[in-house]
């Protein structure tokens, strides 16, 4: 009986977290979609803020590219590049000069050596594997839970993996977001509204990582939960 109690709060608090990540999601894509038709005073690109911001921090060497899609914008740490998606690498608004910023704002905590962010890069290969591995562990373990349960131990630890990533992935979002609006307030690239666009639209992005790492948590307690009520 307790078991079952354990199965219906875990699938109601799952529907109630892809609900919310749902709203969150939608919430952002509204936000990104107001801001990039606000065209900025100074008619500077994604592409001019991300070079002015890396200059001014002494990273020149830093290349911008362009990529493709949408919100598919990145800072890779090995290749020292900034991709940005098109709508931001031509695009002169709030949304292009914010999510610019905010990679930018990675390529810094690289450059200052941020400890969270070598934390993240250290772990990603562990994170990938395990990644990977998750989807054919859950089907074994969910199978064999009495007579093999250690295959439940490994999921368990599989999936504690990702959390943890996903948490030590928030402080390096919120620090960069922080560095991106910091620079751009201070050196005058958004004043007023525009400056608060930036920072509303910046706040919800960071906020799909927050309910990912939630909806995490959630699966690893759910699965500690069936382990130790097996029997």
């Amino acid at each position: 009986m307790m078991l079952g109690y354990y199965d219906m709060g875990f699938y109601g608090i799952t529907i109630v977290l892809s609900l919310v990540g749902m709203v969150v999601s939608g919430i952002l894509k509204s936000k990104f979609s107001k801001y990039s038709k606000v065209r900025l005073s100074n008619g500077l690109t994604g592409h001019e803020v991300a070079r002015r911001m890396l200059d001014y921090f002494g990273i020149p060497e830093v290349k911008i590219i362009e990529g493709r899609g949408t919100l598919t914008d990145h800072y890779n740490p090995l290749h020292r590049t900034v991709t940005l998606s098109p709508d931001v690498y031509r695009g002169n608004s709030i949304s292009a000069a914010a999510v610019a910023a905010h990679e930018c704002g990675h390529a810094v905590q690289h450059k200052e050596a941020y400890a969270m962010l070598k934390l993240r890069s250290a772990v990603v290969p562990v994170v990938s594997f395990a990644a990977r591995a998750q989807q054919f562990l859950l089907i074994g373990a969910f199978m064999l839970l009495n007579s093999f349960p250690q295959l439940m131990l490994i999921t368990i630890i599989s999936f504690l993996i990702t959390t943890f990533f996903a948490f030590i992935t928030l402080p390096v979002e919120f620090d960069a977001s922080k560095r991106a609006l910091n620079w751009l307030s201070d050196e005058g690239v958004l004043e007023g509204s525009e400056y608060n666009g930036a920072k509303d639209a910046l706040f919800w992005a960071a906020m799909t990582y927050v309910a990912a790492a939630i909806s995490a948590l959630v699966m690893v307690v759910y699965l500690m939960s069936k382990y130790n009520n097996r029997n």
